[in-house]
Order: structure tokens, then sequence, then C-alpha cells
């Protein structure tokens, strides 16, 4: 899925009106497991200078790059994180967790030839499944739109459960960037 997707339903699952630290873990735990990619990659194109192409067809398949993958992909790191917070009874941890949790979840059966190793330390196995969330040789002009369309569901349940405008903005702002790479990834992929 993408990372503004993963927000609102990291939001969606775990954010809580008038709990303002749970809320900001549950947007935090969502953005987690893709924040290693945006920093490595931004790196490659912006600083080093190094192609689009080398970035990602090569770099992000690198030994290296996918052992941060697997660290911040874990579904037994992510779960434990979770079921701490439940065990000693903090929210902002189990939303953290959760949230987390819920992006390596959703993005296990999205992802065609660039899945992450999500069972480290377990396991470095890789699941590589018949669909994905971008590439529409593999059903993504199918699985995009119902993507777009649970994040508006979403975002409307969202405007409802919250009345602060800072929060309405920022899940409009994320439903936005959502349609827009939508948009993107059906044009050029």
């Amino acid at each position: 899925m993408n990372t503004p997707a993963h927000l609102i339903f990291g939001a969606g699952a775990f954010a809580r009106p008038g709990a303002r630290r749970v809320t900001a873990a549950a947007l935090l735990g969502a953005l987690l497991p893709d924040l290693s990619l945006y920093i490595l990659g931004s790196w490659a194109l912006y600083v080093q200078q190094i192609p689009p192409q080398t970035v990602f067809n090569e770099l992000y398949f690198s030994p290296s790059w996918q052992r941060i993958f697997a660290i911040d992909n874990s579904i037994p790191l992510w779960g434990a994180i979770c079921v701490l917070g439940l065990v000693l009874r903090r929210p902002a941890v189990t939303a953290l967790g959760g949230a987390a949790l819920l992006h390596v979840l959703l993005d296990l059966p999205l992802h065609h030839d660039d899945g992450r190793p999500h069972f480290w330390p377990l396991s470095d196995w890789v699941f590589e499944s018949p669909i994905s969330y971008w590439d529409s040789a593999q059903f993504a002009w199918i699985v995009a739109p119902l993507e777009g369309a649970a994040c508006l569901a979403l975002v409307v349940l969202l405007w409802r459960r919250f009345d602060s405008w800072p929060l309405r903005g920022l899940f409009a702002v994320l439903l936005l960037a959502e349609l827009w790479v939508i948009r993107q990834w059906l044009v050029f992929f």
C-alpha cells in the first residue's frame, strides 16, 4: 500500500479523540515501516545523485537495504511491541506497535516482486504475492481503486470522529496524497 494509505488506516484503527499521544503514536507507527525507504532513497537520489533506476532496481534489492527493511517490516517485532503495550496497559505503545503491525500485514499480500522479509528474525523468507498495489501487470488496476475507496471511507469516518481542524486537515491532505499517488502508479506503471 501507499504510505498515505497506511497513515489513514493506522489512524482509523488506533487514533483516539482526546488522546493526543495515542493518535501521534498511531500515525508514527503507521509511518515507521516505510521511513527507512524514504531516508535511504532520499539520500541516494538527492545527496549521492544516483539515478532513480539504480536506486529502485538495484539498491532497493541490495542485501544492505533488505537487512534494514527486514527489521522495520518485521511482523514479530511489531507484534511484540503491540503485545507489550497491551500487557503494560500503555495505549500509546499499543497504538505505535499496532499501527506498524497493521502496516506490514497490509503490505504482505500487496507486493509482487518487491516484498520484504516480514518474518525477521525468524526467517528471511519473502512472500511473492500474485497481486501488487502499484504494478498494473499484477492487478493494481483493481487494487488501487479499492485502496483509494477504502481511504476515502476511512477519512470520512475520521472526520466524524475528530473535531480537531488540524487533524481533519491532515487527514484531508493524506487522502489527496493517496489519490495523487494512485494516479501516478496507474498512469506510469
